[in-house]
């Protein structure tokens, strides 16, 4: 997991990995009688950790669309958007303001993908992006969000739970544009073939559906908006 993802993974300010997707996991593990180690990742490096079998999968925030074909996935769980955080005081009110301006976003995050796919149905994305005076690839968000509290670029391109959770936990300092630049769905990834480990997570997880430990888990992220994106058992 990424740990500067929040409010799917994140470290707290006890030095504990938490979150979302960090609690289900636990609770998960839990259940199926196994144990768990939390392993936190550069999130450019993904692909070689599970590969490698340093990691036995990608649980946190991971966008399945697009990428159906490059691993083996659990169902979906989140309904995610990509949306633009601006400063509360900018001048910045609609995607098309975003004209000569420097857009900030992960390196290799669902949000870089939406603004560079060049496939046939993501014109609009491309015609937008090339608009921009330019698009900065960081580390991670929580380095984005520190730049836009500088002043240092003019907008985040980012996935909306942790677009609500740095506006939730910062005040009056950032605000979202109305207009999404798209949608997407957050699963969890595995390595292509590995359908064994695939298929007891999913039952796992079915069965906290069932019995009420997702919902309760889900609860616990109200503020961000979390359970108006849950999709599983929806």
């Amino acid at each position: 997991f990424d740990q500067n993802f929040p409010p799917f993974g994140y470290k707290n300010k006890k030095g504990k990995f938490v979150g979302f997707d960090i609690e289900a996991a636990k609770a998960c593990a839990k259940e199926m009688g196994v144990d768990i180690k939390l392993q936190p990742i550069d999130w450019d490096s993904k692909d070689m950790e599970l590969e490698s079998g340093t990691i036995d999968c990608i649980w946190n925030g991971f966008t399945m669309t697009g990428r159906e074909d490059d691993y083996t996935f659990s169902e979906p769980y989140v309904d995610n958007s990509i949306v633009v955080v601006v400063a509360a005081d900018s001048d910045i009110q609609s995607l098309e303001d975003l004209a000569g301006k420097v857009v900030a976003t992960q390196a290799d995050s669902s949000a870089l993908t939406a603004l560079t796919d060049d496939s046939e149905d993501n014109k609009d994305n491309i015609a937008l992006a090339a608009t921009f005076a330019e698009l900065q690839q960081v580390a991670d968000y929580n380095s984005a969000f520190m730049n836009l509290e500088a002043g240092s670029i003019d907008a985040i391109a980012v996935d909306i739970g942790v677009a609500q959770y740095q506006i939730s936990s910062r005040g009056d300092m950032f605000r979202q544009l109305d207009t999404p630049i798209s949608t997407e769905q957050y699963a969890i990834g595995f390595k292509k073939g590995n359908t064994e480990l695939c298929d007891q997570v999913q039952n796992t997880l079915n069965e906290m559906v069932s019995d009420g430990t997702f919902d309760k888990i889900v609860a616990n992220y109200e503020d961000y908006n979390l359970p108006a994106m849950v999709c599983l058992g929806k």
